[in-house]
């Protein structure tokens, strides 16, 4: 996945060591009015404090038509 900014270090403590972690079964995300078994959810966490800084789905296009 590409993410829209290069993310060098967390906002919130300044710590430069990022690690990626995902959300998988049950934790998924659904689309709302459409049958789908949804996607993964990812994350870039710091590993100093654990702050989320950033997540996203692994699979948006399982979300078109959903638009509101």
């Amino acid at each position: 996945m590409k993410h829209s900014v290069d993310i060098t270090q967390c906002p919130k403590c300044a710590a430069k060591e990022l690690g990626r972690g995902k959300h998988a079964g049950y934790a998924a995300i659904y689309p709302i009015n459409k049958m789908s078994l949804g996607s993964e959810v990812e994350h870039i966490i710091c590993i100093e404090c654990g702050f989320i800084i950033e997540s996203y789905v692994k699979k948006p296009e399982k979300f078109k038509g959903t638009i509101f």
